[in-house]
Parts: C-alpha cells; structure tokens; sequence
C-alpha cells in the first residue's frame, strides 16, 4: 500500500511535513512520529514539520514547530497527514513542493495530493502511519512511538470508539514494544488544571436540547472572548462534555471565531459525515467538523441533525 510513498521520500532530500489546523493528538502525533521515523531511518535527508500549534498538546516531546523559509519547498516533497479536504491544511505552502504526498484515515472528499493513500479502517493516522513503518521496515525510536501512541489514544477515545479495531491493539502492541512511559501519557493527557474543570462545567450547564434530543452549545464570540481560552480548547476540547448524556445520540459544538464558527460534530449511533460534508467540512462517519459562515447557517446544520434524529434523512 505505501510502495510509492517510500519511493517518494527515497527521491527527495527535503521532506517537509504537514497535517490539519488546530491539531489533535492525532495530527500532531503522526506529524512528530513521522518526523522521527525519517530521520532515523534517513539521516542524510532534511526533515521539517510546519503548522500552528495549540496549548492543549504542548507536552507533547519535541512539539515545537520549525520555522521554514519559502525557499526550502524548492526542490523538496510535502507530506500531508490526517486532512481530508485542501481548506483545513495549516500552511498552504505545501503547493510550492515539487511534490505531494497525503497519508489520511478520513472519509474522502477530495484529492489533495499526486500520491495519496487514505484509508479509513484505521481508527487514527498515527496508526496508519505506524502500519507504513511496519510495512516498509523502518525505524521507529520510543520518541516516534510515543508520539504515536498518543493519537492513537486520542483518536480512539483511550480504544472505546467502534472504529478501534483488532488491528488497532497490533499497531499499539508494536509501539509499545519500543519502551515508553503510557502514564506519562495519560497524566498529561487527562489531569487537568482546575481552571480547565470549571470550564467544562460552565459548558455542561449551557447544554442544550432540539425537540429530537440533539444536544448542542453555541458560544458566541464575545463568550469565547471572556472564557480566556484558545479555540481549540472551546470547540473540540469542549464537545464531549455532552458526550454521555442517556437518550442523546448526537450533540454538536458551535464556537463562534473571528474567522467563522467553529462546528464539532459527534455521534454513537449516525453517520454526521454527510451534514459536515454538506457545510463543507468532513472527518469520520460518527466524528465530523466544519467551519460555518454564520449563527444562521449553524441552526440550519442543527436542522439537519435533527432530521436525522428524527429519520428524516
């Protein structure tokens, strides 16, 4: 399956790396781990990463950004990770690389890349990432793995979510194997400052109900002004404070930003894709986002939703 991505990175001496905006654990993970993996199995080559950055996952080791001239593209091949549609990749500068690679698990949408390999029966990029170095025999040092392993953590729901998979525990077990502390992991990813345990419960109490059971929160600008905190932080660190309310099967998060309204869409039991899709967005049949012009056009989403609630569509 990744035949010719290894052919591409054997053909080129500067291989920079991007992955969607806002990242996740999982766009940051296969991004550092990815990096790491190049190197080691490449040393003679140049390898960078690109992209903003969110307080949220700074913890995570080597992290930090690189700063790139326009220059470096010249000559080189851009990798792009866990991105569906072109608008959500941070930097577009990947179009000045004499060429383009994309490594996704998300529901198509469009093509991004001249060599693509997307496939969504992985429950993360971190571990379709991990499965191209298993598959091509290249080195993965505990750093890499770690990297890893955290978006397969984050992007499976610690492996609650139905897409983790028998072939989820053996790309884990393999990272594993290269000797890395999870507790580290799992204390940073999930003991909060006390400021961050208030705000969810300022969220839980402004949770609120479509005649079909749709729970949804819609923060308006000057609210997500006064919180204090990134808009990552208020929109996907945010949509599952409504996750594991008995009777809802679909809650949404609206973020209004100085660039539009941030949308998180999750479900456990429908395929949201189709309306992110709709609104221009994309993702994962039960996790799906986009970024709306409007309150207005936010309410038609939630319609939409709602309709599905209902099976109207």
């Amino acid at each position: 399956m990744f035949e010719q991505v290894l052919e591409c990175i054997k053909n080129y001496g500067t291989i920079i790396i991007h992955r969607h905006k806002n990242p996740d654990g999982d766009a940051l993970g296969s991004q550092i781990g990815l990096k790491h993996i190049l190197r080691d199995s490449f040393p003679e080559k140049k390898v960078l990463v690109v992209g903003d950055m969110t307080a949220r996952y700074s913890f995570m080791e080597d992290s930090a950004m690189d700063s790139v001239d326009d220059g470096e593209y010249k000559g080189a091949l851009a990798i792009i990770l866990d991105t569906s549609a072109k608008s959500l990749i941070s930097d577009d500068r990947y179009t000045m690389a004499d060429k383009t690679v994309r490594i996704d698990h998300h529901i198509f949408c469009e093509t991004i890349a001249e060599v693509e390999v997307t496939d969504t029966s992985y429950e993360s990029c971190c571990g379709l990432v991990t499965a191209f170095a298993v598959e091509c025999g290249l080195t993965v040092s505990p750093l890499a793995a770690k990297s890893l392993y955290t978006g397969m953590i984050t992007d499976s729901g610690r492996f609650r979510y139905d897409s983790t998979s028998a072939n989820t525990f053996r790309m884990a077990s393999f990272l594993m194997e290269r000797k890395f502390s999870t507790a580290d992991i799992y204390r940073n990813l999930y003991a909060d400052d006390f400021s961050f345990i208030r705000l969810r419960a300022q969220f839980v109490m402004r949770i609120q109900f479509t005649a079909q059971n749709v729970a949804y929160i819609y923060t308006t600008l000057d609210e997500a002004k006064s919180y204090g905190a990134d808009s990552f932080t208020l929109s996907r660190g945010m949509v599952n404070v409504m996750s594991e309310i008995r009777g809802v099967d679909i809650w949404v998060n609206f973020t209004e930003t100085e660039d539009g309204v941030l949308c998180e869409i999750r479900s456990s039991r429908y395929n949201i894709n189709v309306i992110a899709k709709k609104y221009g967005g994309g993702g994962h049949e039960k996790a799906s986002g986009a970024t709306l012009h409007s309150r207005e056009e936010a309410m038609m989403l939630l319609e939409d939703l709602n309709k599905i609630a209902e099976g109207k569509e």
